[in-house]
């Protein structure tokens, strides 16, 4: 059983030694533990601490975000040989102790991917609004890819065998929120250990402040529910336009049979344009929702490859 550490760097010569000193070098069931590092474009001496410490080390050209590098990381991953793939930050976040206790379900056959639980709207170096709107987003995670997990932006996780061929990260954000809708929608399941955390090294680099964080993450939390919901989504921008519709017919039709309905002509011509709106998201719904089927196909074909592959 090999477990390969996935660290994704950019930049982190300052911390990135603090994280490999601390790394298990056994953990019970395991016969084999490799440390990889995906250099995302780092040009400072992350790559030679990577080096000195006898990590192997992934490279992209230029700096293409942690989605992209995380993604690299499993496709490299795969390639080695790896039958569990953790993935733990280079800014020494998250302590290393924990690995063996994210690995253990996997182990057991009990969990296909396993996330760390930081309680993160209780961490006390976190602001109050941080922590509102880690709980807020959390619950809202939740909800989306009806799993019960209750830090959905822990990075700090480790996937089994089977995980890697399944899923498939679309986002260059990040990929935290993208890989816990796959996992629920195909089936896979998810379990949470409690974790602590060490205090801060650095600000994060995701994002420059706390409202460009939201914008990304909502935006991303709304597109992975457009791709795994497609028709659903489009059900509910119908009913915002078939609704006042609706309202506005009714409305003109009350004042038409009281004899004044020549007044309210303008009901009737916004209630037809909206009619037709509402209309026309039904129709996108039904062809997303038949691009959903031929993706679900297509994923299926990609798994059934991929297995070829690295499933030996």
């Amino acid at each position: 059983m090999k477990v390969l550490i996935n660290i994704p760097c950019f930049n982190e010569e300052k911390t990135l030694s603090l994280v490999l000193k601390e790394l298990p070098k056994k953990i019970k069931g395991v016969s084999s533990i490799e440390v990889q590092i995906v250099d995302d474009g780092c040009t400072d001496k992350t790559i030679q601490i990577a080096k000195k410490f006898g990590a192997r080390v992934v490279r992209h050209k230029k700096n293409l975000g942690l989605g992209i590098a995380f993604k690299t990381g499993i496709d490299a991953a795969l390639e080695a040989g790896a039958d569990i793939f953790v993935n733990t930050d280079a800014d020494n976040q998250y302590p290393s102790k924990y690995i063996p206790d994210l690995v253990k379900p996997i182990l057991e056959g009990k969990a296909d991917m396993v996330i760390g639980n930081r309680v993160p709207w209780k961490v006390k170096h976190f602001s109050p609004v941080k922590r509102f709107l880690q709980y807020f987003g959390n619950m809202l995670t939740r909800y989306i890819a009806g799993s019960d997990v209750p830090d959905t932006v822990s990075g700090f996780r480790a996937y089994s065998k089977e995980a890697m061929l399944r899923l498939n990260v679309t986002t260059q954000f990040s990929y935290v929120l993208d890989t816990i809708v796959q996992a629920s929608k195909k089936g896979l399941v998810i379990v949470s250990v409690p974790i602590s955390t060490n205090a801060p090294t650095r600000k994060s680099r995701l994002f420059k402040n706390m409202f460009q964080h939201m914008k990304k993450s909502a935006s991303n939390i709304l597109r992975c529910y457009a791709v795994y919901e497609p028709f659903k989504t489009f059900m509910i921008l119908s009913l915002v336009f078939f609704v006042p519709a609706l309202i506005l017919l009714i409305r003109y039709f009350f004042y038409y049979f009281q004899g004044i309905g020549s007044g309210h002509v303008q009901s009737l011509i916004i209630s037809g344009i909206l009619f037709f709106l509402g209309g026309l998201m039904f129709s996108l719904g039904v062809l997303a929702d038949l691009i959903g089927i031929n993706r679900k196909l297509i994923e299926e074909q990609l798994y059934l490859k991929k297995k070829e592959i690295y499933g030996r």
